[in-house]
């Protein structure tokens, strides 16, 4: 029996959850006030986008040993 934090399918959902989880951040540091690219202060954009998909990522590791053992969730598909 594979250990569920080693499976592909694991990294996968985990991966996908740090993309989302840092694009969505990026977007809402953003904002909607911002005129021009150039006004954006990307550092901070970037330093904040990085920090979620950390946590992201760090929640699905908590997930795997919780919940569907075959994915990142911590649900149990009832499908």
């Amino acid at each position: 029996m594979k250990r569920r934090l080693l499976t592909g399918q694991f990294w996968s959902d985990a991966i996908e959850r740090m993309v989302r989880a840092g694009a969505s951040s990026a977007l809402a540091t953003i904002g909607t006030g911002t005129i021009g690219i150039l006004d954006i202060a990307w550092p901070a954009v970037g330093s904040i986008a990085a920090g979620a998909a950390v946590l992201s990522l760090l929640m699905s590791i908590v997930a795997g040993t919780t919940g569907d053992p075959a994915t990142a969730g911590f649900t149990v598909d009832t499908r």
